[in-house]
């Protein structure tokens, strides 16, 4: 028994001294060989398991001090890692873990995210069960109320491990370049495109548009070649006949 204490303080106990101790807010960080002390005691003497949970349900209810609720959570870790199922199954317990660690996500205690991570990390990993044959059904119970009830619980390691490899893409994965179009794909439009023009003005006769063509395109004349007298007449009854048709016009 602790000097000073009383047989019914969860400190007077030797292993709860030593809980007092390792979590209290005057040390500088967790003395992780005063963890494995501490599981030690649990585990080769007969009231060890439950005097370590009773001294760490004094150290965290009612607490407002972060680094004791810290450290507390940290041996707690420790030890349901080293030791065995006389000590897990207390921690599951809902006396523990609805009345304890589940209150200290009140608002009003004012906890840092990452603690209150860690709180719901502890109530998801527990309720997945141990060996040993743990009763686990008050945790996964707690588990199951607070999903009920909208609570969102991080992703743990190999959970959040698995989303990472799903969802990350490799660097060196080649960029897809875009091909062509199959032929059969492409589908001529039923009706063909028309181009709109402007409308062009209606042209106006003149005179000039009356002259008869030239004659020389008409008889396919060479003017090269050398006139002969039957070149001559042929010119001439072009010209008659192109006067008559102006007389006509």
């Amino acid at each position: 028994m602790a000097f000073g204490k009383s047989h019914r303080d969860p400190y007077a106990t030797s292993v709860g001294h030593l809980v007092e101790k390792a979590t209290f807010a005057g040390v500088q960080t967790e003395d992780w060989g005063q963890f494995m002390h501490i599981c030690d005691i649990i585990n080769t003497t007969q009231d060890g398991p439950r005097d370590a949970v009773k001294a760490l349900k004094k150290r965290i209810s009612k607490n407002y001090n972060h680094k004791e609720i810290q450290l507390s959570l940290s041996l707690i870790d420790m030890c349901m890692q080293n030791c065995g199922p006389s000590f897990q199954s207390l921690i599951v317990k809902k006396e523990f873990v609805k009345d304890i660690l589940v209150k200290l996500l009140n608002p009003r205690y004012t906890l840092p995210l990452d603690i209150q991570n860690r709180i719901l990390n502890f109530i998801k990993t527990w309720s997945q069960g141990f060996p040993g044959g743990v009763d686990v059904s008050d945790v996964k119970e707690v588990y199951l109320d607070l999903l009920k009830k909208g609570v969102h619980f991080p992703p743990l390691d190999g959970e959040a491990e698995t989303k990472q490899e799903v969802g990350q893409i490799s660097p060196n994965r080649p960029t897809p370049v875009p091909t062509a179009p199959a032929l059969s794909s492409i589908i001529a439009p039923k009706n063909p495109t028309i181009s709109l023009v402007p409308e062009q003005p209606p042209k106006v006769t003149t005179s000039n548009d009356l002259q008869p063509p030239n004659y020389y395109e008409v008889m396919e004349f060479d003017p090269l070649a050398p006139a002969t007298e039957a070149v001559y007449e042929e010119i001439d009854a072009y010209h008659h006949r192109g006067a008559q048709s102006n007389s006509d016009c």
